[in-house]
């Protein structure tokens, strides 16, 4: 892991290939934070932050295997339904969440209940997608 040469904390929005909106910081007021050259973000990621100052304004699109990568067939589980509380209603959508280490939670995607079998994907939901972020940066760390 290389060291942080800085961090810019920035307003995002996510745009999705057809337009709508995955993600806006704004609706949460909860900007988030980036850290360039600790090998969180990808190098295409990374690069569109090059020279990034406070104020400024970007508008990128990134493939997949850029922006959240390829969907992961091996993120895809096949769980028994005894796994689950009684009361929780499974149902294609609906997102669980299972503990990860250190005591973080990773959120799953319900993708089919089939009687007592319920496949879950663990990929993040919007790896496989090309995506459009727009910045703003707000403060440089």
């Amino acid at each position: 892991m290389a060291d942080v040469t800085r961090s810019l904390l920035c307003h995002m929005v996510i745009k999705l290939d057809d337009g709508s909106t995955a993600e806006n910081t704004r609706n949460s007021n909860q900007p988030a934070l980036l850290n360039i050259g600790d090998d969180s973000l990808s190098p295409a990621f990374e690069q569109a932050l090059v020279g990034l100052q406070v104020g400024d304004k970007t508008e990128f699109t990134l493939a997949p295997k850029d922006a959240f990568g390829e969907p992961n067939p091996d993120a895809i589980y096949y769980l028994d339904r005894s796994k689950f509380p009684a009361d929780m209603q499974l149902e294609a959508g609906v997102i669980v969440g299972f503990a990860g280490p250190g005591g973080s939670e990773i959120p799953g995607i319900v993708r089919e209940v089939a009687g007592d079998s319920v496949t879950v994907d663990m990929n993040h939901p919007l790896a496989g997608q090309t995506l459009t972020f727009q910045l703003e940066v707000i403060e440089e760390r």
